[in-house]
């Protein structure tokens, strides 16, 4: 009791209403946009056993695309997450006359339609495209092979490591670059064993970011790959294919596969992202 006679009051002795009712609201939204969607792949897939679940996913067809698409999605980000790394220390590290219109156009690919990107890689490298005509005469095209399918990811997922290694490096504490250049480290050195080593965790969610985007990368890679069974059929179209066919228990099996695939990485970004920062 105060002076006045009065209670005082402590507002987190209540009962806080909000986050039940905040949490119920959340998995109610959830379950028809995203938990029932996902959880019918795995029920669908199993309701037959198993062994047809296992016979559908081993199929050469299966086996090749998924194959194909790890394989370029492990290229594209190999690729973007050095560019990204690059890109990000250039310019967090310089202010220069255009900077804010090269930092948009480098964020222009998550904006940009995926079929709008496989039209516009066309453009350029088709037959008849910008660069493409150079190649006409050759024996080596780029549209419609394995090259096509890594220079779509690439595009698709050019922003994504850049996204997550800049902010790292605009919070990074610079007395630690100064001491080093202090002690006589040269720009490289300094890079090499200051820089580098506080951006390992972003450098590796920037890396699964951008693996798991290339792997579900559907729209701009059905424009040039050609979706050619066993030569340029990446999993995502594989998938479409099946379903087009009635062959619903073949796209599922590798649907399932892509689902797992991306579960397991953001868990892996979400449980080990802030021990790699440490």
């Amino acid at each position: 009791m105060n002076a006045a006679g009065h209670s005082r009051t402590f507002p987190g002795r209540h009962a806080d209403v909000v986050r039940p009712m905040g949490i119920s609201f959340i998995v109610i939204a959830m379950m028809p946009l995203v938990i029932l969607p996902l959880a019918s792949i795995f029920i669908f897939g199993l309701s037959k056993g198993p062994v047809h679940f296992w016979d559908a996913l081993m199929t050469p067809a299966a086996l090749f695309s998924l194959k194909l698409s790890l394989m370029t999605s492990s290229v594209a980000t190999l690729c973007n997450v050095v560019f990204g790394l690059i890109a990000a220390y250039v310019m967090s590290k310089y202010r220069f006359k255009g900077g804010s219109a090269l930092m948009i156009i480098i964020s222009l690919p998550t904006a940009i339609p995926t079929a709008v990107a496989g039209f516009a890689l066309l453009l350029v490298w088709g037959r008849s495209g910008l660069l493409g005509q150079f190649l006409e005469h050759t024996d080596y095209q780029i549209m419609f092979t394995t090259a096509a399918i890594i220079l779509a990811n690439i595009f698709v997922t050019f922003p994504l490591a850049f996204g997550v290694i800049k902010p790292a490096l605009d919070n990074l504490d610079r007395s630690y670059e100064d001491a080093a250049e202090t002690m006589g480290a040269t720009r490289w050195q300094t890079f090499r064993f200051v820089v580098l080593p506080s951006l390992r965790g972003a450098i590796i969610t920037g890396a699964l970011l951008t693996f798991a985007r290339s792997v579900g990368e559907f729209g701009s890679t059905i424009m040039v790959s050609g979706n050619l069974a066993m030569k340029t059929q990446t999993a995502p179209l594989y998938i479409f294919t099946k379903f087009n066919e009635g062959d619903i228990e073949g796209a599922n099996a590798l649907a399932a596969v892509l689902a797992i695939i991306s579960f397991a990485i953001f868990s892996l970004i979400l449980f080990t992202r802030s021990k790699l920062e440490r």
